[in-house]
This record gives structure tokens, sequence and C-alpha cells, in this order.
């Protein structure tokens, strides 16, 4: 059923290069932003088993092919097979997606992300799973899920409920915009580096494959000292935390309500807009998920992550996924019609069955791999 829906043909939607020691996967759909689709993520999964089993496989490096990494899943196929009544479809990409993070995460190989322009969603759940993270002055990542009837989803909970204080809440439920600098800043990346030395980097890097050991010290040698601008978000953690630190997301909003009142930053005002435009029930999923996700290693996020989306796509409980993505992408500048309308009808029972594990003896669930080294690997690469 899945094959019905799958992008329209593209040739070479991923690129795979090989040389001593090193294989490259490109992300080549530039005219897509490199969104991920369903055949993408099936190609490099197929690779992926090769390079492991390969010994003199040692540094694995993904990136995007022209001024975009990754901005996320292909959101308009899933969508377009959930108006067709096929919503498995769906599910089956969500599946091997996340199959896909978690492999990356649980790696023996050293793997290298050139994050160089937007990252976002499905790029993020693929990125954050290296070991290295690069980026540069034109990287931007964000979040934006909840503004679009859906959530943080791809382990993406597991990384920002480790950021600093609650910096992690803020990003996920007002779906702001980092920097490359800022990212640097709060742990999402490892590096920083400028776009004009990558592809020397690249070199570099392929040149150390025969001792990964040395890894570091060779993106050291292209690193830059990046400095937060004065009005950068992460400048003002004693603020977020204070706020982001409530129970509930309404309580969040009149936290930032109140130092609105007391005259402050410009940012406050675009997190209060962001929040109130999005989906309410998207905001309390979010908030819960990243909560959860600080007592959860990254496979249990995962496994949750799938269940969240198996609801959301399934569009029993609400649409408003349907709702956000109609708006967004097919009739943009429309706002859209949430339901229910507003945070307080939204209660924590409506909220518990996003959470609650699936059991549909049709569907193929996700069933994730036994690793080894899970311990080491699952360490936390902030």
């Amino acid at each position: 059923m899945a094959s019905r829906f799958l992008s329209l043909p593209e040739t070479d939607q991923v690129l795979f290069e090989e040389s001593p020691g090193v294989r490259k996967m490109i992300l080549n759909r530039p005219n897509k932003l490199n969104s991920l689709s369903y055949e993408m993520i099936t190609q490099i999964l197929r690779k992926l088993e090769v390079y492991e089993n390969d010994p003199t496989v040692k540094l694995l490096i993904l990136k995007g092919q022209g001024k975009v990494f990754c901005s996320g899943g292909d959101v308009v196929a899933m969508v377009l097979s959930i108006y067709g009544g096929h919503w498995s479809f769906g599910e089956s990409f969500y599946r091997k997606q996340i199959t896909l993070d978690y492999l990356f995460a649980t790696s023996e190989k050293t793997l290298v992300s050139l994050i160089n322009g937007i990252v976002m969603g499905g790029g993020v759940g693929l990125s954050m799973n290296s070991r290295f993270r690069v980026v540069t002055e034109n990287t931007v990542f964000a979040m934006p899920e909840a503004q679009m009837g859906h959530f943080p989803d791809v382990g993406v909970s597991y990384f920002l409920s480790r950021l600093p204080g609650f910096f992690g809440e803020y990003l996920g439920l007002t779906g702001a915009q980092l920097n490359g600098t800022e990212m640097l800043a709060c742990g999402l990346a490892t590096h920083f580096v400028l776009s004009k030395d990558l592809l020397l980097l690249e070199t570099a890097l392929s040149e150390a494959a025969s001792d990964t050991s040395t890894i570091p010290k060779v993106i050291n040698r292209f690193a830059r000292k990046t400095f937060l601008k004065q009005d950068s978000a992460f400048m003002r953690l004693e603020i977020i935390n204070k706020c982001f630190s409530a129970k509930t997301v309404e309580e969040i909003l009149l936290l930032l309500q109140n130092e609105v009142a007391n005259g402050s930053d410009a940012w406050i005002i675009e997190a209060i807009s962001s929040m109130k435009s999005a989906s309410p029930t998207s905001l309390k999923i979010t908030l819960r998920s990243i909560r959860e996700a600080r007592m959860q290693e990254l496979e249990d996020c995962l496994v949750r992550d799938y269940f969240i989306c198996y609801h959301i796509i399934q569009g029993i409980h609400s649409i408003d996924f349907l709702e956000g993505s109609r708006t967004k992408l097919f009739e943009k500048g429309k706002k859209p019609k949430w339901e229910p309308s507003k945070l307080e009808l939204v209660s924590d029972e409506m909220v518990d069955h996003y959470f609650a594990k699936v059991e549909a003896p049709d569907i193929e669930h996700l069933r994730l791999p036994a690793r080894k080294n899970i311990p080491k690997a699952l360490e936390s690469k902030l």
C-alpha cells in the first residue's frame, strides 16, 4: 500500500559516495528542501546495513545537497495518503524513519553530520543522533510542529529535555528558530565551522578516517569560536526557566504574559504569539513528551513518539494535523481551526489518548532492532 503514496519519481534522491574508510550520504532533494521521502529513508536504511557490516568502513558523513540540510519529513506525501483514506502509509513511513534514527544513534561507526542551512523535524532526528554535529553561519534550527497540529517527534524530546534549564520546553512549545551559534551554545551542536570551510573539512575527515580517534582534532582545526548576540533568547535563560518550568501550558502562557506586562524583550511577545497560534492539543502533547523524556532513554522516547504519531495520523481523537497541514502547505495564509480551540478545553484524559500503547493486529508495529553496546551508544551526546 505504501508504494501508492511515494513521492513522484525523482532520480538519486540520496547520493552515496565512497572512498577508503568513508561513506557519504547526501540528501539530494534541494528543490524540496531535502525533505525526507519514503524512498530516501528506505535507501539510507539499506546502505547503512551494508556499511555497518563492512569492517573497512570507519566514518559516515551525512549532509544535504544545496543550501539546505533537511527541512523534515515529506509531510505532503503523508497528508495526501491520509486524505486518500490510507493513513497506514504514514504509519509505515514513520516507523521506518524512527528505525533509521535509532540505528544512527546506536551505530558503532563514527557519524558526522554537516548541518549547513535549514534543519527541522526529521532532519533534526537524523542529525542529533550523530556523534559530531557541525553547524555553520547558515544553519537554522527549529521544531515548529505544534504550529502544524503535530509535535516535536522522532525522539527530539530526548534532546530537548537535556538542554540547559527549560530551554527545550521553550523551543518545543514556541517553534523558535536558532542559528548555528545558538545551537553550539545550548549544546545541540558540537562544532561551528564556516560554510566556506566545509569542503576542506570533508577532505580532512576522509584523510583521517583510518583512525577515527583523531576526528575531534580534525574538526577542531576548522572550528571557530562564536559569540551570542545580546538579543538571543538563550541569553534570557533565567526568564525562560522561570516561565517554562511551570507545570502546565496555561501557566507557562500566564507567566510569559506577566513578563510582558512588566516590560520585556520582543522574543517573549513572539513566544506568546506562536503558542497562541499553535494547536492547543499539540502544545499539551509537546510539554508532556518533553517532561517524560527527562526520565527516559532515547529508545523509550522513540517508541513513545511512535504511539503518539500513530494516534495523530489515524485522526480518531483529533484532525488538527490535517488542519494544520492544510493551512501551512496547501492553503497558505489561512488560519487553522483547531479542535478543541482553547487550552482549557483540552483535558488530561484527552492527552492520555495520544500516549496510549497501540494494539492493532493488522499493522506491523515498530520493533527496534537489538543493538550492541547500547548503554555506551546512548550516552548523551550533548
